[in-house]
């Protein structure tokens, strides 16, 4: 059984941090210097704040039924989470998070994730290759490719793929764009970068190009619903997105597709990570195992609807009818990860920039 505590955003640092104090003493020993029970019989995994019942059924309960080990699932943005994890020196009563790539690589430079290898995980070792790259301190679970959701009444696969679509005249006002603040906008400002410029952190060529493009973009976009209300009503023909908006789309059989862009292919990853602070590590290292595990990644796949990076994991049809074969082997029909050295130190500037330079145009 799973208990869900959602993290609470408080508007001052100084409240967060009091938070913090008090979780972190909740979790460690008790006073009288017995251990907690909680500590090796259970453990807190920190997440996203959506697909949250399909997690519980696709891999949390399995687990517990497999180990008998109780989850407690702590949900929240990527951002919020990171900061109570920072306030909270790293100890903040989280023993898994589970956070996309960007703030894992921020949360690393800070100490705040601690590092393990196969002799802790074994199913490091049957994973994609880019699951366990270096640069992270732990694996990707699952990710995202980034590329063009369309309607299929107005535009072919072609037309949606060539990233000029958004700087056509004829589709003026009926075009998105992510912000760069989302995932899909590092993704795509990434793209652009590399297709028109030296290079995906070409960031001037970028900006410059998505500049000139803007006034044919009706929203620079900031979540998933506001890309797909514009697209299914109509207001949009294209946006550029990440492909797991459209698996609910295309299977209800709204007018929808997909597509990876022909050049500037570029994927996030969300990664299984183990905060500095950790009080259990041998349920941490046991959840992580049995989430890279062929069972969990199937049945992942098909309820939560993540691409799964386990090697022998089946891929269904829900996804596969999305994406097609790119999803047997993503780098191999040329997409790449992002490097955290580049983008870590850099993004508050890009953010910034992108406001200024792009979006208010």
């Amino acid at each position: 059984m799973i208990r869900t505590r959602t993290s609470r955003v408080l508007a001052a640092s100084a409240a967060f941090a009091a938070t913090a104090l008090v979780v972190t003493g909740c979790s460690g020993s008790s006073t009288d210097g017995s251990d907690d029970a909680a500590s090796t019989d259970s453990i807190v995994v920190s997440t996203f704040p959506f697909g949250v019942e399909q997690f519980q059924e696709a891999v949390v309960d399995p687990f517990t039924e497999k180990t008998g080990i109780e989850v407690e699932i702590e949900t929240g943005s990527n951002a919020d989470r990171l900061s109570q994890l920072q306030l909270a020196g790293g100890d903040a009563g989280i023993d898994v998070m589970l956070i996309s790539d960007t703030f894992a690589a921020s949360g690393q430079e800070q100490d705040l994730f601690q590092d393990f290898d196969e002799s802790d995980v074994p199913n490091l070792a049957n994973i994609a290759d880019f699951a366990v790259e270096e640069g992270y301190d732990g694996p990707a679970y699952s990710y995202q490719l980034n590329g063009t959701l369309y309607n299929t009444d107005e535009l072919s696969a072609e037309q949606a793929a060539d990233w000029s679509l958004y700087a056509d005249s004829a589709y003026s006002g009926r075009l998105a764009f992510p912000d760069i603040s989302v995932t899909a906008g590092q993704l795509a400002v990434s793209g652009v970068a590399s297709t028109f410029g030296d290079g995906p952190y070409d960031i001037d060529t970028a900006y410059t190009t998505i500049g000139e493009w803007a006034p044919n973009i009706l929203q620079f976009y900031s979540s998933s619903t506001e890309v797909t209300n514009l697209l299914t009503q109509g207001e949009i023909v294209a946006a550029d997105s990440l492909s797991g908006f459209a698996t609910t789309l295309v299977a209800s059989g709204e007018p929808v597709a997909w597509t990876a862009p022909a050049e500037g292919r570029y994927m996030a990853t969300n990664r299984a990570m183990i905060p500095s602070g950790a009080k259990n590590l041998e349920g941490a290292y046991a959840f992580i195992d049995y989430l890279l595990s062929v069972e969990a990644q199937t049945a992942s796949a098909e309820i939560v609807g993540d691409l799964p990076v386990a090697l022998d994991a089946t891929i269904p049809a829900e996804i596969t009818d999305v994406v097609g074969d790119i999803a047997a082997d993503p780098i191999a029909a040329g997409y790449a990860t992002l490097d955290p050295a580049e983008v870590v130190p850099n993004r508050a500037q890009w953010v910034e920039r992108f406001a200024r330079e792009v979006a208010s145009r």
